[in-house]
């Protein structure tokens, strides 16, 4: 809560009317332009509280026009009417004319970011660009001058580039950041440093035109606009600039990178017309306007929405009041606005820590306003956050903010009101008083008996006696902080503390050294004295005796605690044993630490907020479930304020708010999450927590802490003011304000607070000693006590604690048996939190068990707790959302509470909700037959038709029951009603038509009584009834009929007329057929069997299987056997698992065995075949299929057997070579491998796959003599098929290497080895010998070659003689000697008289023969080449 104090600037006696105010921004210097009707217009500076710097002050004949601060520096920029600009310095008063450059009024005068450049321009239209030094003195000439022929109205700077933050790369370098040490060295890429500020600006002119300037001064036109322009932003994060003109048009446009300007937005923004607009930027996108109206208009660019922000009358406003001016303080979130009538009124935004930045009106809150006199029509925040300067015509008003004093002290509470009036309450009376200074009150302290303020500048001593107060002494005096001890002050100076008597007279000094500082902060607790000062000493005075004397050592606490900036608040407990400590940490942010210094000990231990935990070494005794529940309630906090009880020195109590609002106004507390933390601070035990708990609603802030109560301040219950015919108290007088502070029990004194000092004592050490976690101390503390009402609060207190073991025992010291019982029956939950819920329920503390119930979740207990205690809308909330289960549920116990209430309306409604109406509400309205008959009508649901014709029935009233009863669509009903009121034929048609068959089932009963069978049997038959229509017609000899009914209904009725029928001894082929539908298979075949019923027994044996009787289904199998079905007989053998006998029928009877056969007849389990015998039984059904020719099923049931080698050659026989080659490549035998090669060497082999599988077998098979013959085969083809000796040659030589691996070789193989090694020899010398014939010079070699091939004996095992003889032949022909040619012709046909010539000779060496020799072939030769001639034709001729 906060006050502002009000300070008039001390204006000058020519002085008359200020017309300008504008605060430095970083300086609190305030600089104020002023006119006078005789000597004409001055400027003023004044420092905060409204003193003026006489040496500041600057006279001219004319106006002052435009006032404009340095950035940085103070220096002020001055524009006159007469176009002079001059520079003020402060506190100097120094002058500096800028050269004469302005001839018309200034109209502008803005700084660039930095200082360095200042803009001045005119009504003219000139502007001009100055230097500035670094000291803030004006360097020469101006840099530019443009001249835009129309008065410049407003200009802003463009903000810089972003560079390299330089400080950011210094931390992240010190941190080991490589990146950021490569941008310090050469290794990486050049540091952008990027301008310091920006030079280039945009400037406005009256025409409606927008130039922009860069930072060489050059210019161009931007945009143009319609109307004079007003005001100007730029939207850094879009890059978009905003204009707003005269007549309130805002329009933005987009920024290119070559200066271009595109407008994307505009709009026109209310405002009243005739009236001057104040318009202000506020959050980087906010647009807000005062136009004298009784309200602000903001508009929200980002979003696009807009609003306005009314006043309130309820909080002080007058109807009709107007807002001339608007003002926001970024740092603080308060927009201030000055009113007509005098008033200040302010807007906060409200925004909570944990939720996002809203754009609604509703975040803004308005404030209780501030008054001034006369019609504000300028407000400016200053650079300190806490001053708000005021222009109301007549003068000049600046408002510094001041957290109001409060202080509570021996129960006595004081707290300001305004800035000189205080609210006093003395509860030990019940008193309450009012307090009137005459000065402004920056502090405040009570005792019993006094209340002393002071401002900073004098302190004045108020001595309460009764409802009086009476001035006791009043002295100047400079502290800032003063406390109060008896009858002694001590205030504070440099180096020392003095003690004073309420007269100011000084009784004593305490000094301090210089290492020491200046006292900074005062506490007084019982007869001890705390003193902190400014170098983070700390020393504590013992006050009782009649000087004060040191109690302890000063303490250098820069050595205890880490990151200590400054003190920011001491306390110490009432023995003087400890002092608690708040700091501000270096960087300026609080602490979430609370230190805590033991005097004894020299010892600093702290309890951290952020953690929730206290520091390492303090023993907390507490088990891990609840330790863990302190730390999340603790954690992520900060203290805000501590206090010590007055008279219990264990006893520490302090404020915390979350992290993210530490650093907000105390203002602000009001909208966070405040917590109260309670802790016990013992040498032995360390740090306790004692208690945590929200602030409740209502209360502001904590003032004291003094066994049984804490003291908060509050909001007051009605305004502050007296009324308007009431006077206002006099100074010093005693007057009727409201209560201001409020007093809140400790939890463990809830119920106690006017207990005695022993009781209170005990309840203590109770508390303490079960935080500690001592059983028998606490009831050792507490065993005196008698009290029923001191046991109760135990337990209450042992809710708080979550200790059921110390809550039993108060519960039998209470003797509370329904309490107990309840506990008992709790512990059956699985959750610790259900139990003690159950336990605050039993002692009304309803909100603890809600929390408790939430907090596990048992949403369940949670309804029946809400349900219980008659908060039913809680329940359904609680039963909809997250108990669902249990939601019809409740909305019937709800229902079932109204009903109990009167109220049957809504109780009908929860009756629906419930899906319980078709019972209750009939139940509930049976008292009034006229509501009920229309509420049936109204649901139109069939169960209440039906509910209503019953009772309309039972009223004899006949017809409207079946009229009701047809609308409940009760067919069973309306065929009874029918047939008790004789309707037999209306019966039998409802029942055909709708086939109800309950309805049908009564009407064959009501013809069954009245003996009319035939109808009986009938309906019994369309009500399924099946057993008693069968019953009828066995009873009445109805047979035909029997069997249809027999088969229609389940297998017991079958039975049952099946040996009816066998009984009788009629109609065999029906009690057969009859036991087979009902599942008796073997009954059936027995009767068939033995009453020769042979049709009847084809259809059963359809439904025989493996699970039928062996010996049935072999009796089966030679029925069918002797009627020649013999697929069916061996499907039946099969079935009884006689496979000999099914196998043998079939090559008997030359029955194909199917893979369906050979599968049934295989797939037996071991039980049924030994393992030979199955072996034997697959062995039987391959030879057969080998002899059916089914192969591939044979070699299926060879390799089932376990016979690979039979089950290949079955495979050989069938050919496909696909399964042959994959059979050898899964069973991966020797013996296969090689049976399978020799298979592959009868296809076709040149296959290059077939090839490759043939070498590959060979091999795996390890027959290399046989892989030997193979490549000897493939060369022999190669020379008789394509007379490659080349390919020849090749294969010898492979055959020639598989050989030479067989071991163990006997004579023979040598002799074939040798024989292949010839081959090669003889192959090697005809290919030699083809190859030199292809050169004429190596002709003769060739030739003689090939005569000594002739000449080797058996030449026609390795290479053919025709082919030897035909390169003879044709050699000699190519070279003309056809002579020997014809001599090896005849030679040739010698050798091979049978065979064709033309095989080994070519044609064209022929033709040369029979032209020179005259050589005809013989006719053996003629007819041999007919022969081949024919068979060549009859090839072609092939279709």
């Amino acid at each position: 809560m906060a006050v502002y104090f009000d300070h008039r600037v001390e204006t000058p006696e020519n002085c008359e009317e200020p017309s300008q105010l504008m605060w430095h921004p970083a300086l609190s210097i305030l600089a104020v332009a002023s006119r006078n009707t005789t000597t004409g217009g001055n400027v003023n500076i004044y420092l905060q509280q409204g003193e003026n710097v006489e040496n500041c002050r600057v006279e001219r004949t004319h106006l002052a026009t435009m006032l404009c601060w340095h950035p940085i520096k103070p220096v002020l920029a001055l524009g006159w009417e007469n176009g002079e600009v001059l520079l003020l310095s402060h506190p100097s008063g120094d002058q500096n004319v800028l050269p004469s450059t302005h001839t018309a009024r200034i109209t502008l005068l803005e700084w660039s970011s930095s200082g360095s450049r200042l803009v001045t321009g005119d009504q003219s239209g000139a502007l001009a660009v100055w230097k500035v030094d670094a000291r803030g003195r004006l360097q020469g000439y101006y840099l530019v001058k443009h001249t835009y022929n129309s008065p410049i109205t407003y200009c802003i700077f463009k903000p810089a580039s972003p560079g390299d933050d330089i400080k950011m790369l210094a931390r992240a370098s010190v941190s080991g950041d490589e990146n950021a040490l490569d941008m310090f060295s050469w290794k990486g890429a050049p540091l952008k440093m990027g301008p310091q500020e920006g030079l280039a600006f945009y400037v406005s002119t009256a025409d409606g035109k927008v130039h922009s300037v860069d930072e060489h001064g050059k210019t161009n036109m931007l945009l143009s606009m319609d109307g004079a322009i007003k005001k100007m932003f730029y939207l850094e994060a879009r890059a978009a600039l905003t204009v707003i003109t005269e007549t309130m048009m805002l329009s933005q446009y987009t920024l290119g990178p070559e200066g271009e300007a595109q407008e994307f937005q505009k709009v026109k923004l209310s405002s009243k017309s005739g009236q001057s607009v104040d318009i202000v930027w506020a959050q980087n996108s906010l647009v807000v306007t005062a136009s004298g109206e009784q309200h602000i208009r903001l508009w929200d660019l980002e979003r696009n929405e807009n609003y306005a922000l009314s006043l309130d009358e309820t909080l002080g406003f007058e109807r009709g009041e107007m807002v001339n001016c608007v003002s926001y303080c970024l740092g603080k979130e308060i927009l201030a606005a000055g009113t007509s009538h005098g008033r200040i009124a302010m807007w906060k935004m409200a925004l909570h820590p944990d939720r996002s930045r809203g754009d609604t009106k509703a975040q803004w809150k308005l404030q209780t306003p501030t008054e001034i006199e006369g019609n504000v029509i300028q407000l400016q925040w200053g650079s300190s956050l806490n001053l708000l300067a005021a222009n109301n015509s007549s003068t000049v008003v600046i408002l510094h903010e001041h957290v109001m004093s409060a202080h509570c002290s021996q129960q006595v509470a004081a707290v300001q009101l305004t800035p000189t009036q205080l609210s006093i309450t003395q509860f030990h009376t019940g008193l309450h008083l009012a307090l009137q200074s005459e000065m402004h009150i920056k502090g405040v302290c009570v005792t019993k008996d006094s209340a002393t303020v002071w401002s900073g500048k004098q302190v004045t001593v108020f001595e309460m006696l009764g409802a009086a107060l009476h001035n006791k002494g009043s002295f100047p005096c400079d502290s800032h902080v003063v406390d109060v001890h008896g009858e002694n002050l001590y205030t504070v100076e440099p180096n020392r503390v003095q003690i004073r008597t309420p007269q100011g007279t000084v009784k004593q000094l305490l000094t301090f050294s210089k290492s020491e500082g200046n006292p900074m902060l005062l506490s007084v607790c019982q007869s001890y004295l705390v003193v902190g000062t400014d170098t983070s000493h700390i020393r504590v005075f013992d006050l009782t005796r009649r000087d004060a004397k040191a109690h302890c050592n000063a303490k250098n606490l820069t050595d205890q605690i880490p990151n200590l900036g400054a003190l920011r608040s001491v306390k110490c407990n009432a023995n003087g044993s400890q002092v608690s400590i708040l700091i501000t940490q270096v960087n300026g942010r609080p602490d979430q630490k609370v230190y805590f210094y033991d005097i004894e000990m020299d010892t600093v231990t702290h309890f951290d907020f952020f953690t929730g935990r206290p520091s390492s070494g303090i023993s907390q005794p507490e088990d891990g479930e609840r330790q863990q529940f302190q730390e999340s309630e603790l954690s992520g906090r900060c203290p805000v304020s501590h206090f010590w009880d007055e008279s219990e020195p264990r006893l520490f109590v302090c404020e915390t708010v979350p992290i993210s609002s530490e650093t907000s106004s105390t203002g602000y507390w009001d909208t966070v999450d405040v917590s109260v933390v309670t802790l016990f601070c013992t040498q032995e035990h360390g740090l306790l927590l004692q208690d945590c708990y929200p602030k409740p609603a209502g209360l502001q802030a904590l003032l004291a802490l003094d066994v049984p109560y804490y003291y908060f301040s509050c909001k007051e219950v009605s305004a502050t003011s007296a009324p308007a015919n009431q006077s206002q108290p006099s100074r010093g007088s005693v007057a009727l304000f409201p209560q201001m502070v409020s007093r809140r029990a400790l939890r463990d004194f809830e119920g106690l607070e006017n207990c005695d000092k022993s009781t209170r004592d005990a309840m203590l050490n109770f508390s303490f000693y079960l935080t500690v976690g001592h059983m028998d101390e606490a009831f050792k503390s507490i065993k005196l006590i008698k009290s029923k009402a001191v046991w109760e609060n135990m337990a209450r207190m042992c809710v708080k604690t979550r200790r059921l073991d110390v809550a039993r025992v108060c519960l039998g010291n209470m003797g509370n048996a329904r309490a107990a019982k309840a506990l008992k029956e709790a512990e059956a939950e699985p959750e610790p939190e259900a139990h003690i819920a159950a336990l605050a329920i039993q002692l009304g503390m309803l909100e603890d068990a809600e929390k408790l119930y939430k907090s596990c979740q048992r949403y369940d207990l949670l309804n029946n707790l809400y349900q219980a205690a008659g908060q039913c809308e809680k329940a359904l909330e609680i039963a909809e959302n997250h108990d669902r289960i249990h939601l019809r549920t409740t909305y019937y116990n709800y229902a079932r509470y109204l009903e109990s209430m009167g109220d049957k309306s809504l109780a009908l409604a929860n009756y629906e909700k419930s899906e319980t109406h078709r019972v209750d509400v009939p139940r509930m309205l049976q008292d009034d037959p006229t509501t009920l008959e229309v509420y049936v009508n109204r649901m139109k649901d069939k169960n209440l038709y039906k509910w209503w014709a019953q009772y309309l029935e039972s009223q004899s009233e006949m017809d409207s029951a079946l009229d009701f009863y047809e609308s409940a669509q009760d067919y069973l009903s309306l065929v009874r009603v029918h047939c008790y009121m004789g309707n037999i034929q209306k019966a039998c048609e409802i029942a055909i038509d709708t086939g109800d068959r309950a309805a049908s089932y009564h009407l064959a009963r009501h013809y069954e009584s009245h003996d009319d069978i035939k109808q009986a049997v009938h309906f019994y038959t369309r009500a399924q009834a099946y057993n008693n229509a069968i019953r009828l017609c066995k009873e009445n000899g109805l047979d035909d009929q029997l069997m249809n009914l027999a088969l229609l209904s389940n297998p017991e009725d079958m039975m049952e007329a099946a040996c009816y029928y066998e009984e009788k001894g009629i109609h065999m082929d029906r009690a057969v057929s009859l036991y087979h539908k009902a599942g008796y298979v073997s009954k059936a075949l027995e009767v068939a069997f033995a009453t020769e019923q042979f049709a009847a027994l084809q259809m059963v044996a359809e439904d025989l299987n493996e699970s039928s009787d062996p010996a049935l289904l072999a009796r089966c199998s030679e029925f069918f056997i002797q009627h020649s079905q013999f697929k069916r007989a061996v499907e039946l053998l099969i079935a009884a698992k006689k496979y000999p006998q099914a196998l043998e029928l079939c090559v008997n009877e030359n029955l194909t065995i199917t893979e369906e056969f050979a599968e049934k007849m295989t797939a037996t389990d071991s039980k049924d075949l030994s393992e030979e015998a199955h072996k034997e039984l697959l062995e039987k059904i391959a030879e057969c299929c080998v002899r059916q020719g089914n192969y591939h099923l044979a070699s299926k049931k060879f390799t089932q057997a376990g016979n690979k080698h039979k089950a290949m050659r079955a495979l050989l026989k069938s050919g496909d070579t696909e399964r042959i080659i994959l059979f050898a490549n899964v069973c991966r035998q020797k013996e296969l491998f090689i049976m399978a090669a020799n298979y592959l060497q009868s296809v076709d082999w040149k296959n290059p796959e077939i090839l490759k599988t043939i070498i590959a077998f060979y091999t795996k098979g390890r027959a290399p003599h046989l892989l030997a013959g193979f490549y000897e085969t493939r060369a022999q083809v190669e020379i008789d098929d394509y007379q490659s000796y080349e390919k020849a040659l090749d294969a010898l030589s492979d055959a020639v290497k598989c050989l030479s691996k067989v071991k163990n070789s006997d004579g023979q193989h040598e002799a074939k080895l040798a024989e292949l090694q010839r081959k090669i020899t003889l192959i090697k010398k005809f290919s030699h010998a083809r190859r030199l014939k292809t050169n004429s010079e190596n002709s003769e070699e060739a030739l003689s070659i090939c005569e000594s091939l002739l000449e080797e004996p058996e030449l026609d095992a390795a290479v053919r003689v025709g082919d030897v003889f035909g390169f003879v032949i044709d050699h000699y022909c190519q070279h003309g000697n056809f002579k020997e040619a014809y001599t090896k012709m005849q030679e040739l046909q010698k050798v091979i008289p049978a065979q064709n010539i033309k095989y080994y000779v070519k044609q064209a060496s022929l033709d040369g023969l029979q032209k020179h020799m005259g050589f005809i072939m013989n006719s053996g030769d003629h007819k041999h080449n007919e022969k081949e001639d024919d068979e060549v034709e009859e090839d072609l001729n092939i279709p």
